[in-house]
């Protein structure tokens, strides 16, 4: 099959109407396209360097509040500046966007404005025609971060039915690859894998995380593999980057990745990018998973250094302590949302369910959500601490 369209949406800075672009959104994926969605109040570098690093084939722009002209057009500016060019831009904004403004815009390098009345459909059919198409030979990356992004690209389109067949673009960059896993085989990185349910707060509890690893610092860059689910034919929602906050840095680098058909809550092509990843000059290496159940054990054959499940405190009954497999595998447990009525109890009966393992396990309660928040701080000590204190 063919790698799915890629595409990042998102809302311009000052604009918080986000209701037109989740439907639009909602739209693509049932037209089986993956939806990297950046979320609303974003400035240009935002985009720019999201798109640059999920390596999209486009980026849609909603924009509600004016000055529409002036924001496309600086997209457009700062990705041909930056070599990524062939990323195209398209968008619309109801009725703030007039016809002659779509006309000035185009002239700025904007491929496609749509108009208040646009069916859905329509919009769906321009994306599948404008940018199914093979990109063909990429232009030589400007930047380090585009370069990784290519390979990502390269390694997970190579993937057909779970098993990967390379690319010509990919045996094109194996040399140069080669190379630059030596330069960089003294440089150690940590991979920390983080699972756990949907609605846990995986997401805000990396970024915090993130947050940390920058300001303890300054030279340190970290490098986050997100996963969201998918099936084989059909889109995804990329949408673990509206929620970050911390992480919109040039010294993290971010690819989020839809699972396209593999259960367990990682895609065919994670080990293979988490290889190229770990041999990247990143001092950590982040990988979430997919919300998973109680069956899921993603992390195998020695995929990470470290393993934190992270639950919140409405799991239910303590029989379903019982029944979560990854309670006997996670190096860390991360109850987080311990500002519900029930965290104290889930506390103790997880730390009573740990105990049942006699093995040396860690337990910390956190509220990811509360900024400064003293469990996200002992997290923070209890990854550097297995690490050396490296970052």
């Amino acid at each position: 099959m063919a790698a799915p369209i890629r595409v990042l949406t998102a809302v311009p800075i000052c604009d918080g109407h986000d209701s037109a672009i989740n439907t639009i959104n909602l739209e693509f994926i049932r037209h089986g396209i993956e939806v990297v969605y950046l979320g609303f109040h974003r400035y240009v570098g935002d985009i720019v360097r999201a798109a640059i690093q999920e390596d999209v084939a486009a980026v849609g722009i909603s924009s509600y509040n004016g000055g529409h002209i002036e924001f496309f057009a600086e997209v457009v500016k700062q990705l041909k500046r930056k070599g990524a060019g062939d990323i195209k831009v398209f968008g619309g904004g109801g009725g703030t966007i007039t016809h002659d403004d779509a006309r000035e815009m185009k002239q700025k390098g904007v491929d496609q404005i749509f108009f208040a009345g646009t069916s859905l459909a329509e919009m769906a059919k321009f994306v599948h025609d404008r940018y199914g198409k093979p990109r063909g030979k990429r232009v030589k990356p400007k930047s380090a971060d585009q370069e990784l992004a290519h390979r990502l690209t390269a390694i997970e389109d190579g993937f057909q039915d779970g098993k990967r067949r390379t690319s010509n673009a990919e045996r094109s960059t194996s040399k140069s690859e080669k190379r630059h896993q030596t330069s960089n085989i003294k440089h150690q990185t940590s991979v920390i894998g983080f699972t756990g349910p949907g609605g846990a707060g995986k997401t805000t509890l990396i970024d915090e995380l993130v947050l940390r690893f920058l300001n303890h610092n300054s030279r340190s860059r970290i490098a986050i593999l997100s996963h969201d689910p998918s099936v084989i034919g059909e889109g995804a929602l990329l949408g673990d980057r509206a929620t970050m906050i911390n992480s919109q840095d040039d010294r993290v680098f971010m690819r989020s990745m839809a699972t396209r058909g593999q259960a367990g809550g990682l895609s065919p092509a994670t080990e293979s990018c988490l290889n190229l990843l770990a041999h990247s000059g990143f001092d950590y290496v982040i990988i979430e998973t997919v919300g998973t159940g109680q069956e899921a054990l993603p992390f195998r054959n020695q995929l990470v250094d470290q393993t934190i499940l992270v639950m919140n405190p409405d799991y239910g009954a303590r029989l379903q302590l019982q029944k979560i497999v990854m309670l006997d595998v996670a190096d860390i447990v991360v109850v987080n949302k311990t500002d519900l009525e029930r965290a104290k109890a889930a506390l103790s009966e997880i730390e009573h369910r740990l105990t049942q393992n006699k093995r040396k396990q860690q337990i910390v309660a956190t509220v990811a959500k509360r900024h400064r928040d003293r469990g996200v701080d002992e997290l923070f000590e209890l990854i550097t601490s297995k690490t050396g204190g490296k970052s």
